[in-house]
């Protein structure tokens, strides 16, 4: 019976309407199996009374960048590195230059400068150390993944350490209420999303790669662009709830620890389990495309939303348009590279 599930399933991802199915099933079972992981971690560490500052620090941000980790772990270990990289690259990309943007457009607000500068510092130090990488080496070895892995390891001890500071600062009252659900079902939840987000991860690795083929396009477009919006809703909803609800700052916290996630947890869980090389297919003007546009742009997006604000203490809505057109022109210049125009 599994041999014959599997042999359906990989016919499946061979024809165009089953791709497609594919893909939709499988951003749906990650934007779900997100949530509920997210439902069900925060239901256990309440339970555990851990404050809440560092709960949404660790274990919601965790959550909403496990579909961006699932992907391109189970595109590295298929060998398919460039869904890895274009997952990991660009959801940080469609992080910053759209969802960031978006909240910026809308609502600019002002900024703490002093609990923007570690998050902001340790992404840039974690970009420096990925693109050394990429532009010396031409590919990404296990020796960066765990270099990745120990600086997210840092981060959260750091932000741990802050929030637990923060809470005894506060002193907030006991909490006595019961918990929302009994324990056992945080558990499943916690199980059932876990399981989701697999089966989901798989789904859009397998039919993104069967999409690039069919359409003849590099997989890596696909994974850039496509892949990783879908990977990004999460973020998506987390910043428009927070921008109905006025917290434009907080939204932009969420965008930046998501980000250094996609950096230093993403890309090094996927390059730790199986290293791989940076992406060739994708070409703008006969240069790798990869390196003459995706890993700039990551910097320089992420450059022009926070170095301005690190420098005035607030957010202008300039930066939040110059974003999206740059984010519009991105979408545009892949369509392009698809299509073989540049």
């Amino acid at each position: 019976m599994p041999a014959q599930f599997l042999t359906w399933y990989q016919g499946l991802t061979e024809g165009l309407v089953g791709s497609l199915v594919l893909f939709v099933l499988g951003a749906f079972l990650l934007i779900k199996g997100g949530d509920w992981f997210v439902d069900g971690a925060v239901g256990i560490a309440k339970r555990f009374r851990l404050p809440e500052i560092v709960i949404g620090a660790t274990v919601v941000s965790i959550g909403t960048t496990l579909p961006e980790v699932m992907v391109s772990v189970t595109a590295a270990v298929h060998s398919h590195g460039a869904i890895a990289f274009g997952s990991a690259i660009g959801s940080i990309i469609c992080n910053t230059a759209l969802i960031a943007a978006l909240t910026v457009a809308i609502r600019p607000s002002s900024i703490n400068r002093k609990n923007l500068m570690i998050p902001v510092l340790f992404f840039f130090l974690s970009a420096s150390v990925y693109a050394m990488a990429a532009y010396i080496f031409g590919r990404f070895d296990r020796w960066l993944g765990i270099v990745l892995l120990l600086l997210f390891g840092l981060y959260m001890a750091l932000i741990i350490y802050k929030g637990l500071r923060h809470a005894r600062q506060e002193q907030p009252e006991e909490n006595n209420e019961p918990p929302a659900n009994p324990f056992f079902k945080d558990v499943i939840l916690l199980v059932v999303s876990a399981a989701l987000i697999a089966v989901g991860a798989d789904m859009l690795e397998s039919s993104s790669v069967s999409l690039a083929n069919l359409a003849g396009i590099p997989a890596e477009v696909v994974a850039v662009t496509i892949v990783a919006l879908c990977t990004s809703l999460p973020e998506l909803v987390t910043a428009g709830t927070a921008l109905t609800k006025g917290h434009g700052a907080l939204s932009l916290g969420n965008v930046i620890g998501a980000n250094i996630f996609n950096l230093v947890l993403v890309s090094g869980a996927a390059v730790t389990i199986s290293p791989f090389a940076v992406p060739e297919g994708s070409q703008l003007l006969g240069y790798n495309a990869s390196l003459l546009l995706e890993i700039p742009l990551m910097l320089g997006v992420m450059a022009l939303l926070t170095l301005p604000a690190l420098i005035r203490g607030k957010l202008s809505r300039w930066q939040g348009v110059t974003l999206l057109c740059i984010y519009a022109a991105f979408v545009a210049l892949q369509v392009l590279i698809a299509l073989h125009i540049v």
